[in-house]
């Protein structure tokens, strides 16, 4: 008798473990998926083949349940290969989490081990039969038409409609093509190579050079300021790779960045590149994975889950901004890319190159050591870094200057105005104002399942939950008092807009948020847009504040510069240094100079001070101290275990249970409970483990996990191992 162990569907850790069916009379290999009855009830469920093994009838007939058989096959041949089979095993045990939520990730929506999972669509082909035509009764146009399709074999119905019209109707009637059905998939373009006659800089071929001599089998860290062409080494990189008839991954952390390298790839090396974000629908996520798995295309361009791509000769993996915190994964599995990254380059022993102008501090600490190479590029390809200015607006708004925009920043617009140059204006805050206030009796009108205040938003006349996503109705009246008077507290990108364009009426301006960027192509159409000169200023939150080349832009404004301290978050001086780093990064990268005009409160802090003079290795040095003292990453590793219940007493109450034990283990400092309000509805309570044995503290979680489940508690318990944000 053959049996089958199989994964079941449901990404819970109580059900993480093989199932055994019977398969008699069924062709099954590793990675496909199933249908199975599962429980009492025999629902259908998908289940994920992990082996298939023959044994004696006589040890099943001894068993004291039954072995159900599975229902039916779905899949032909495996879905993932044996490395991905390994790395899921990897990510499940690092991650905390079941091994079939590892498997559904790696895979696009149409594929996943999922009963939600919808069929692939199919489109309709006409192929030419290849008979003798002289044998059929054509007139002079369809035998016209049947000799192009004896020259094309193929093409799409929808193309041979189009193009034959009623003519092509009869030669399927005739017998001349015929109608198949196939699996629809992406069109390949058709490119002319470009004569590339770039110059390399000296600093470009010396770390070109480096990284040649370090070799494969590396994890490279490539330190080189905002302009350094840094794109550049990718590319001439990148060109090595495919000439040896290997396959090359570009990951950038957003979205916006992905259209800017496709064409700067597509042109280069006149090669289609797949690409994969979370924008795609998923049969366009299903047939960019099929390109790769088909070797159809080398490159993919992609964020966070391009990782996971069916490479199967892969020659290098570059990580562009290594240092945003996109590139972690914040649901279960909580994997971080650059991880998966190495042990993925480990197994291709191939070249893990990442690359920042303001690398994280674990990574750039790492290189430091010698764990990672180390490459410097200081210099700008134009040699010129933009001068940064800082404005106090404590100041500024007791002289009487606008609250928004200071003089010197309004003169600045102006001046670009007149120069027919193009300006860049970041707030890191959507909506229209984070706050709406009652004057009459103070009500801040709070999201009714987070303990967040909603944001209004303008155009749209509706206050929205920016964590749950919850959205209501502007009340005309207050709930509590039953006035009428409204104030609005704080700035949003809406209002700014709104602002910018009173005071310049002349102006051209394009917003861009998670509002504005919400249709499927919107983010290139509004780049597109301002890279064409469409608009002088370009306004939006941190989406534009990296990695966007554009050759007009003299003068980035940053409102709120130090908003990011205010968060109570060990990593918040990092993520304000980052942000404004590289949102300096957009001005002046070509001939014409470029200034910076940052505007905030603290305008002596650390932060802001080395982002004023481009200065990475003062801030590295000042933080690491502080992260030194306060026992926080890299000097140490951190565990968050998060219970959540719909009664806060709960959530607490097993929070507290865990403590005490905790506090009985050696080598590690519990810190904790801490209640972190409502989301979603649920109370959740945080305790926090830190210690410097990271093997130790996987293994510490993972017996208090398996714990949880085993004592059946009534709050849930969310892991995540290395977080990057702490509430």
């Amino acid at each position: 008798m053959k049996l089958v162990y199989v994964y079941i569907e449901r990404p819970i850790m109580e059900l993480d473990r093989l199932f055994t069916y019977r398969c008699d009379g069924f062709s099954l290999c590793r990675g496909v998926r199933v249908k199975v009855p599962f429980g009492n009830r025999n629902q259908s469920l998908i289940g994920f083949v992990d082996h298939v093994e023959e044994v004696n009838d006589s040890e099943v007939h001894s068993l004291n349940y039954e072995i159900k058989a599975i229902e039916a096959v779905i899949d032909s041949e495996p879905l993932i290969n044996e490395e991905l089979f390994s790395l899921a095993a990897w990510m499940a045990k690092t991650c905390v989490a079941p091994m079939i939520s590892c498997f559904q990730c790696m895979l696009p929506g149409k594929l996943k081990p999922k009963s939600s999972a919808k069929a692939v669509k199919k489109e309709a082909w006409i192929v030419d039969q290849g008979i003798d035509l002289t044998a059929l009764a054509l007139t002079k146009k369809q035998r016209e038409a049947a000799e192009a399709m004896r020259m094309r074999k193929e093409m799409r119905r929808s193309d041979f409609n189009a193009e034959f019209k009623s003519v092509g109707k009869k030669l399927v009637e005739l017998g001349a093509v015929r109608v198949e059905e196939r699996e629809a998939t992406s069109t390949l373009k058709v490119l002319t190579p470009q004569q590339n006659h770039r110059v390399l800089q000296p600093q470009q071929l010396e770390a070109i050079g480096k990284i040649k001599a370090i070799g494969d089998q590396k994890v490279m860290l490539l330190h080189g300021v905002t302009g350094s062409g840094k794109t550049e080494v990718f590319l001439q990189l990148a060109q090595q790779v495919l000439e040896q008839g290997k396959q090359v991954l570009f990951m950038v952390p957003e979205i916006a960045l992905t259209p800017q390298m496709i064409e700067s790839v597509e042109q280069r090396f006149a090669m289609n590149a797949a690409i994969y974000h979370s924008r795609l629908n998923p049969q366009e996520k299903y047939e960019q994975y099929m390109l790769v798995k088909k070797h159809q295309v080398s490159i993919v361009v992609g964020t966070r889950s391009a990782i996971f791509m069916p490479f199967d000769r892969l020659g290098l993996i570059i990580i562009d901004e290594e240092h945003d915190s996109s590139y972690k994964q914040d649901v279960m599995p909580r994997y971080h890319c650059r991880d998966v990254a190495v042990v993925r380059a480990k197994h291709h022993r191939c070249p893990l190159l990442l690359a920042s102008a303001t690398p994280s501090l674990e990574s750039y600490a790492r290189a430091y050591k010698g764990v990672y190479e180390l490459i410097e590029m200081p210099k700008r390809i134009n040699e010129t870094l933009p001068d940064v200015s800082l404005v106090e607006m404590r100041s500024a708004l007791r002289n009487g200057e606008d609250y928004m925009l200071s003089d010197k920043l309004t003169e600045a617009l102006n001046q670009r105005l007149l120069r027919k140059e193009q300006s860049i204006l970041l707030l890191n805050r959507r909506g229209y104002t984070p706050l709406l206030r009652c004057v009459s009796c103070g009500y801040v009108q709070q999201c009714p399942h987070c303990d967040v205040a909603l944001s209004y938003h303008k155009d749209e006349n509706l206050l929205k939950c920016h964590t749950c996503g919850y959205t209501m109705k502007l009340p005309n009246s207050c709930p509590q008092c039953g006035k009428a008077a409204w104030r609005y507290l704080g700035v949003g990108t809406q209002r700014l807009e709104e602002h910018v364009l009173r005071k310049f009426p002349q102006a051209k301006l394009l917003r861009m948020d998670a509002d504005t960027t919400a249709g499927k192509h919107a983010h290139e159409a509004i780049l597109s847009k301002f890279r064409s000169g469409k608009a002088d200023i370009l306004l939006g939150t941190q989406m534009i504040a990296k990695g966007l080349d554009f050759e007009n832009v003299t003068l980035v404004g940053i409102l709120n510069g130090d908003a990011l301290l205010n968060r109570n978050d060990y990593r918040c001086a990092e993520l304000t240094y980052d942000l404004l780093e590289q949102a300096s990064g957009r001005s002046g990268r070509h001939e014409k100079n470029g200034e910076v005009i940052i505007q905030a409160y603290d305008v002596n802090h650390y932060a802001l001070t080395c982002a004023k003079n481009h200065d990475y290795h003062t801030f590295f040095a000042h933080e690491m101290q502080y992260r030194h003292l306060a026992g926080y990453p890299p000097y140490a590793y951190l565990a968050s275990i998060v219970f959540q219940h719909k009664a806060e007493a709960i959530a607490m109450m097993c929070a507290n249970q865990y403590v005490a034990q905790l506090r009985t283990v050696g080598n590690i400092r519990v810190l904790g409970p801490a209640p972190l309000g409502k989301r979603n509805d649920l109370y959740r309570v945080r305790i926090l483990l830190k210690g410097k044995d990271q093997l130790m503290l996987n293994t510490l979680v993972w017996e208090i996990y398996q714990q949880h489940i085993q004592t059946k508690q009534k709050a849930a318990m969310e892991i995540d191992l290395q977080p990057l944000m702490l509430e």
